[in-house]
């Protein structure tokens, strides 16, 4: 018989690397949000979860599980041979370690396979999430990078991280770059989502020597960061970083490909376009129009990017940052890097 185990059981079993977690609900809910690092194996697909819904709201609950029944009779042995050849310890969870969640359990130990289920499910989970962001402290010492748009503050941050470093890519979390043109090219995450990605990235760094993310605002996209990291960003030393005009251009038009992304690019820039200087807003239209994005980003930086970040981070400024003038992304990681290594 399958074992129901609390959030925390299955935390602890988490975090010993004990256990796979598979997400039962329709692929839909997966995407949506679902609890990191976890698998989808769906116990029905988008539109027999939709089918079913409507029998149970118009018809009833009796209608809905002899559905359901017809519906998971037919897969069952696909369903049972996937979580099967998962190996080591598994857990099951839907949205709220009801029926998908049970049947699959009960259906699985019928086969000798065993699982725990996850009580209250993913709800459960979300729960769990908030309460700890709500009430933990973040203790390593942190530092903040700031720097213009287009200084290359992601790619620091992915390059350190993949040296080991304690990084927090808020903006990835949120998939997200936080401007007008944020979402261009990536897709965003909903807050739950974004909340999951964070405290699981909290819990890894416990113990680390320091934490490093970027400065943004409150909120990045329709994201809007947690109260533990506003309070942590205060306490944080910062960094910034300088590097020239030209370099910061090339950065942007890598990280956004605009000639892949012309008509989102322009729409987003018609929104913006009333803020710039008329002449100005005017050039940049017509290089955007005739594919001159080079001329296009120098032009967005100089007029409109790097007057708003100067005045929004004069407002934050302590008078105790760093500056780290650089030639190049690779120049600012390594800078970056010793000042780590050094903790000052």
């Amino acid at each position: 018989m399958f074992q129901d185990i609390t959030i925390d059981e299955w935390a602890s079993l988490r975090q010993a690397k004990e256990m796979t977690t598979i997400d039962v609900r329709s692929p839909g809910e997966f995407e949506e949000s679902t609890i990191p690092d976890s698998v989808n194996v769906p116990f029905f697909n988008n539109e027999e979860r939709a089918e079913i819904g409507t029998l149970y709201k118009q018809v009833g609950v009796q209608a809905a599980k002899e559905r359901g029944l017809e519906v998971i009779s037919a897969k069952l042995p696909s369903l049972i041979r996937e979580i099967g050849a998962i190996p080591g310890k598994k857990s099951v969870f839907c949205w709220r370690g009801g029926m998908r969640s049970r049947t699959t359990a009960t259906l699985l130990s019928l086969m000798d396979i065993h699982v725990y289920r996850l009580t209250g499910g993913y709800r459960a989970y979300r729960n769990w999430v908030l309460d700890n962001l709500a009430t933990m402290t973040i203790e390593p010492p942190a530092f903040v990078l700031n720097g213009l748009t287009g200084s290359g503050k992601t790619k620091v941050l992915n390059a350190l991280a993949s040296r080991g470093h304690a990084v927090l890519d808020l903006e990835g979390m949120a998939g997200h770059r936080g401007s007008i043109f944020g979402e261009i090219g990536r897709k965003a995450n909903n807050q739950k989502m974004f909340d999951a990605l964070l405290f699981e990235q909290l819990l890894r760094y416990r113990q680390a020597p320091s934490l490093l993310f970027e400065a943004e605002g409150k909120r990045i996209g329709r994201i809007v960061q947690p109260e533990v990291l506003i309070r942590k960003r205060e306490e944080a030393k910062e960094i910034w970083l300088e590097l020239p005009l030209e370099v910061r251009v090339s950065n942007l038009l890598e990280d956004y490909r605009p000639w892949a992304h012309k008509e989102q690019i322009m729409s987003a820039f018609r929104v913006i376009k009333s803020q710039i200087h008329t002449p100005i807003a005017a050039e940049i239209e017509t290089c955007l129009r005739n594919e001159k994005y080079e001329r296009a980003a120098e032009l967005l930086l100089l007029y409109y990017y790097d007057p708003r970040y100067q005045h929004s981070s004069g407002q934050h400024a302590t008078g105790r940052e760093t500056v780290l003038h650089a030639s190049s992304v690779e120049d600012a990681t390594r800078q970056v890097e010793e000042l780590l290594k050094s903790g000052s």
